[in-house]
């Protein structure tokens, strides 16, 4: 699993281009939104996808403890973060970590202020 960069920006810094390298790849709109996102339970999720591979969401709320809905609510939050990945197919719905490991930024070295 690749180590994800991620940063803050608020919605008005949208238009301002942020790429290069060690620039964050997600962006969240405020700090209690990114720690919301990448909560420990959020977190403890990810590696749970992760490490046993799991197939479906039975299975992984089975091993998360968590119900169906409940899950299913944070897993496309995340998917919506680009977090995790939902492969869907005819008989229901595999989830896959796009990432486990983050660094966050919480400034942008090219601002002076």
């Amino acid at each position: 699993m690749k180590r994800c960069v991620v940063g803050i920006r608020h919605p008005e810094e949208r238009s301002r281009p942020a790429t290069g390298r060690g620039q964050p790849s997600i962006w969240f709109p405020s700090m209690s939104t990114m720690a919301a996102v990448l909560s420990e339970d959020n977190r403890a999720l990810l590696r749970l996808i992760r490490d046993p591979r799991t197939k479906s969401l039975t299975e992984l709320a089975a091993l998360s403890g968590r119900c169906v809905p409940n899950l299913s609510r944070s897993l496309r939050m995340m998917e919506g973060y680009g977090l995790v990945k939902l492969k869907r197919d005819g008989h229901g719905v595999e989830p896959v970590a796009l990432a486990t490991e983050f660094l966050v930024v919480l400034n942008d070295p090219k601002d002076k202020s």
